[in-house]
């Protein structure tokens, strides 16, 4: 059985955009994965087809309503995780990617407006994940994003399995820099030890890189590894 991702959206055209291409798109032709969009608005009992309205307590933007999500929502449910795009959610990780590619599939639900009644949240046990410290229009590009970022992992999708291997954030790291030929360019040569043939010596210098780069750039990261300052 393939990997199956439901995606509930008001802006259902929006998909399966880039999806649709390289390796997600390869393996969505060949049956490794399948993308299930659900318009949230054919789910509106009014001929305005309206799914939101004002939020109590007053306050800016509109809110989605929970009879009108949650309805979209029981229309696909069938025990896979149901993941609610939100700048307020516990950001999303490498380690989610691994975790939700071993599973049957994911339900994403596509925040728009000010946000989403917290109440059907609640009642249907959501997991509130965002992309990073920042906010978008809605959660169509992130739920594009986070679907990429996942079928990449899937058995067959990428060439060689170690790729997903040795990588950033898979053993907790940055990943080392990467050189190809010419050897040399506009002055600048390949660290010599990447052309020595030396496995041992390359490993150790990779290794070497994606700490020094990750204590740089990423101290949050370093330091979460358990790594001496």
């Amino acid at each position: 059985m393939s990997w199956r991702a439901s995606v509930l959206t008001l802006f259902p055209a929006m998909f399966p955009g880039p999806l649709g291409q390289s390796l997600a798109g390869r393996a969505m032709d060949t049956g490794v994965w399948s993308l299930n969009v659900t318009n949230i608005r054919d789910f509106a009992g009014d001929r305005h087809r309206t799914v939101d309205d004002t939020p109590f307590g007053g306050g800016a933007g509109m809110v989605l309503r929970p009879d009108i999500v949650d309805a979209a929502v029981a229309q696909v449910a069938d025990g896979r995780p149901v993941v609610c795009l939100t700048p307020r959610g516990r950001r999303f990780t490498q380690a989610d990617a691994q975790r939700f590619a071993g599973g049957p599939g994911v339900i994403l639900l596509c925040g728009r407006y000010e946000g989403i009644d917290q109440r059907v949240i609640e009642s249907r046990d959501m997991l509130e994940i965002s992309l990073g410290d920042y906010v978008l229009s809605g959660g169509e590009l992130a739920a594009q994003v986070l679907l990429d970022s996942i079928v990449r992992l899937l058995p067959g999708v990428m060439g060689a399995a170690e790729s997903a291997v040795d990588e950033s954030f898979a053993n907790g790291l940055l990943e080392y820099p990467h050189y190809t030929r010419p050897a040399e360019w506009q002055g600048r040569r390949v660290p010599d030890v990447l052309l020595s043939g030396h496995h041992g010596a390359v490993a150790a210098w990779r290794l070497a890189e994606s700490k020094k780069i990750t204590r740089e750039r990423r101290p949050d990261l370093w330091a979460s590894a358990g790594a001496p300052q």
